[in-house]
């Protein structure tokens, strides 16, 4: 039999073009010879729909748009993601289902089993986990349809704890027993800088110990926060990688069943892979569909002449195009003129509409009107915040007159630990860098360069400052960045304690001052928009921590 790995980017709830989009993939299979075309996971409604699948006039839209797909599979059969309903009187009301499409009707129904509830999924809120394990007869061939997480009931043997299996039920282990030939695995899986390896593990993991090829379907594009890679892929029963469609793009692949059972493909050769490539061209994707899908073409921010508010504007620059931002140069009294010329030097280098708009006769007039309230108390952190808030406000201003998102440039080291105005520099719609430490920022601005000089030099030399005050440096505040990020990635990507970083080699002062600035600033976390996805534990809906705690 021969199957087409469908690689498609998805809309949350639009049915009307998720609809053409597998409508248009299963003709071209057809064309292509296909007999069977295979989707992922949720690919009727999109994926994650969160309580959307609480309503449900979308539950009837999910069923009708699969029936009227289903009236294009003639001579050709696909599979296809969607919530269906539970028709049992206990437990929850749906299953997240595989279904099989053929003869202008619906054949077969699977429904997941594994439903994680761990860092940005939240299954079990919605779906009643499978206790029926069937496999799928078609043309002749017998293969065990899993969707997803059925494939990752343990982490893979490189990433094993002490406790390895995340659950008690090994839904492949049930189906092995039924004898299938290969396995498919319909799934959405986000990207996050390290998930390729750990993908593949577990794939070829799961090929060898069940001695069985594994065709595996992933979406690709940004749904909010989440960047799908896509990253579909077959695998012979020994575990070697015989077809990709690639990362971060559309892509249709066929794949011979009886070949891929015989060993007959040519292995594909292993590609080195560059992270910060990886984490460029997803925060791209993740800008410009999360424009796109809420229908905004244009966007606007602060720039500054600092690393972090340059790499935004190129990523957006790439993403939605130069004629379409418009950014705003807001210096006051303490801004340096080298900063001035960077940012000027880099909205000409990339031929973006750019406005000047000193503030400082704003910040006096505010620091005016409150001069009687604060009489005799000295100046502190209170003047550098106006100074934030102003400039936060005058882009929301551009943005409501203009009807430009504003994407916030604040990266994931400065979120982590509160180094931040709230209403000031944390305003935005959209904030790019917010899970990219300044470590890789400094990184993804050479990459960036490394053809040219778009982003000036002194913009990636000179040492970070937020410029509120004279002569200021981030490092008066701070950690050095190599320091602080080291540590930050040890507490909130591998959740170890103080104790366990200390015993690590770092100094008991600075882990103990840096985790408290951390837990001290989950309130403004709560406050900030939404943030790109690009790690393992990005800040948001994947990392959910008490705001009144004592801990």
């Amino acid at each position: 039999m021969k199957v087409a790995l469908a690689q498609l980017n998805f809309h949350v709830g639009n049915f009307e073009s998720n609809t053409a989009k597998i409508i248009t993939a299963i003709s071209q299979s057809k064309k292509q010879g296909a007999d069977l075309v295979v989707f992922s996971e949720l690919s009727i409604c999109g994926y994650p729909p969160h309580d959307l699948l609480e309503q449900h006039d979308f539950i009837v839209r999910c069923e009708e748009t699969v029936k009227s797909i289903a009236l294009h599979c003639v001579d050709i059969a696909a599979i296809v993601g969607v919530p269906t309903i539970n028709p049992e009187t206990k437990g929850k009301k749906l299953h997240n289902s595989a279904c099989l499409l053929a003869n202008g009707q619906v054949i077969e129904t699977r429904h997941k089993t594994l439903l994680p509830t761990y860092d940005i999924f939240d299954e079990y809120r919605y779906f009643e986990p499978n206790e029926l394990y069937q496999l799928i007869e078609w043309k002749g061939e017998k293969f065990a349809l899993t969707i997803c997480e059925d494939l990752w009931d343990k982490q893979p043997s490189a990433y094993i704890t002490a406790k390895g299996a995340l659950y008690k039920k090994s839904p492949m282990t049930e189906l092995a027993k039924l004898n299938p030939e290969y396995v498919i695995n319909i799934a959405a899986s986000p990207f996050s800088y390290n998930q390729g390896k750990v993908r593949v593990q577990v794939l070829q993991e799961n090929a060898v110990k069940f001695k069985l090829p594994v065709i595996y379907v992933n979406q690709t594009g940004g749904n909010t926060e989440l960047i799908f890679d896509g990253d579909s892929m077959a695998l012979d029963a020994q575990g070697r990688v015989v077809e990709k469609c690639g990362i971060f793009t559309g892509n249709l692949k066929i794949i011979d069943t009886r070949q891929l059972m015989q060993g007959k493909y040519t292995p594909l050769q292993k590609e080195s892979v560059d992270y910060i490539a990886q984490i460029h061209e997803a925060l791209i994707i993740g800008i410009r569909d999360y424009m796109g899908k809420m229908n905004f073409k244009k966007a606007t921010l602060g720039l500054s002449g600092g690393i972090d508010s340059a790499v935004t504007l190129v990523l957006a620059a790439e993403a939605l195009g130069a004629e379409n931002l418009k950014v705003l140069l807001m210096p006051s009294k303490f801004s340096s003129d080298h900063s001035i010329k960077d940012a000027v030097d880099l909205a000409q280098n990339l031929g973006i509409d750019y406005h000047l708009v000193p503030i400082q006769p704003m910040v006096d007039s505010m620091n005016e009107g409150m001069s009687q309230i604060f009489e005799g108390l000295p100046a502190d952190v209170t003047e550098e915040n106006i100074q934030a808030r102003v400039r936060g406000t005058l882009l929301m201003a551009l943005s409501n007159k203009l009807g430009h998102i504003l994407l916030n440039t604040s990266n994931k080291s400065e979120a982590a630990v509160g180094y931040g105005t709230l209403y000031g520099d944390m305003n935005g719609g959209l904030s790019v860098l917010g899970d990219v430490y300044k470590t890789d920022v400094l990184k993804l601005a050479r990459y960036i360069n490394r053809d040219k000089e778009i982003i000036p030099i002194n913009t990636i030399l000179k040492p970070p400052s937020a410029e509120l005050r004279p002569d200021q440096k981030d490092s008066d505040s701070l950690p050095e960045y190599d320091l602080l990020d080291a540590i930050l990635l040890q507490y909130i990507e591998q959740k170890l304690s103080a104790s366990e970083i200390i015993a690590m080699g770092f100094d008991a002062t600075i882990v103990n001052k840096v985790l408290r600035l951390v837990n001290m600033n989950e309130y403004k976390r709560v406050q900030a928009p939404p943030t790109l996805r690009i790690s393992s534990k990005a800040f948001g809906f994947g990392r959910r921590m008490p705001l009144v705690a004592k801990f």
